[in-house]
């Protein structure tokens, strides 16, 4: 077991999401600032790269160069293109509430989550302990081809939060946050998805934002504990990273693609934490660099 403490490597963020290593720098979302930022290795140079009214989420680069992003409450999936957004894909027919993280695939396939409800509601109303006492409601995945129409549409994920492609792209895998599991498809030539499978089923890990290594594993943040979790096909928990704050997201990267960087926050509740700025980047040197797609 692989047990390592982080360090916060910038703060004064509201709350930070969808980490991607991308052409030498950090690059994330952040929910309440409404904008895609990047960030050099020494956490000193942070800039605006996007402004996202409705939220910004998942990020995701097209083999063009041309940046996706999820813009949350609008449910839709923007294009940046020499800096000037338009219209990629309208998700809103197959959102149960706020869209999410994405992947894009080599092959410029776009694979798009969403919450399937109120999360922040519905802890207000019955509690961890409630939500947990009866099935979660369930969501779509959404697969867009490179041109933003609709190929598939995946149901019955239980908040699908949290997606990676493996390095030869023949394989997803989708944190299920409500189930606690890691799911896994595979990808078919044409970018759908195909032959559902658990991954790893966890005990009590929210799976959050994640990422793979070279040796196939994942790391991926626990969103109910102050915890990044490195897990094995099958479930065995084979590194921990401790956190300051609860982890939401996490990334490899750095100029070895050795640093994991997470996304962290006092809490994910939007009632609590819009108006502040206490969301942090954090960071730790791990034994093994990243792989595949984000």
């Amino acid at each position: 077991m692989e047990n390592y403490a982080s360090r916060v490597l910038r703060d004064g963020l509201a709350f930070g999401d969808g980490p991607r290593w991308h052409d030498g720098r950090l690059w994330y979302s952040d929910f309440y600032r409404h904008g895609v930022y990047s960030l050099d290795e020494s956490g000193t140079d942070e800039r605006l790269e996007h402004v996202v009214p409705g939220q910004p989420s998942g990020l995701g680069w097209m083999t063009n160069g041309d940046l996706l992003c999820v813009s949350m409450t609008d449910h839709r999936v923007l294009r940046f293109h020499d800096g000037t957004a338009s219209l990629f894909a309208d998700l809103s027919p197959y959102c149960g509430f706020w869209a999410n993280d994405m992947v894009v695939s080599a092959n410029d396939v776009s694979y798009v989550g969403n919450f399937g409800f109120d999360l922040d509601e519905m802890l207000r109303d019955v509690g961890v302990e409630g939500m947990l006492a009866s099935p979660p409601p369930t969501t779509n995945l959404v697969v867009l081809d490179p041109e933003g129409a609709v190929l598939q549409v995946v149901p019955d994920l239980a908040f699908p939060n949290g997606t990676v492609i493996t390095p030869d792209g023949t394989t997803l895998i989708v944190g299920e946050t409500m189930t606690f599991r890691l799911t896994a498809f595979d990808i078919n030539a044409d970018g759908t998805l195909s032959n559902r499978r658990i991954w790893a089923q966890l005990d009590f890990v929210a799976t959050d934002g994640m990422c793979l290594d070279a040796e196939g594993q994942i790391w991926l943040a626990n969103a109910l504990t102050n915890q990044c979790l490195r897990v094995r096909e099958g479930g065995e928990i084979t590194g921990v990273v401790e956190t300051t704050q609860r982890a939401f997201a996490c990334a490899l990267g750095g100029s070895s693609r050795s640093t994991l960087y997470v996304m962290s926050a006092p809490t994910s509740d939007r009632f609590k934490i819009a108006d502040t700025t206490q969301g942090t980047i954090e960071v730790v040197d791990v034994a093994v660099p990243g792989a595949g797609l984000p």
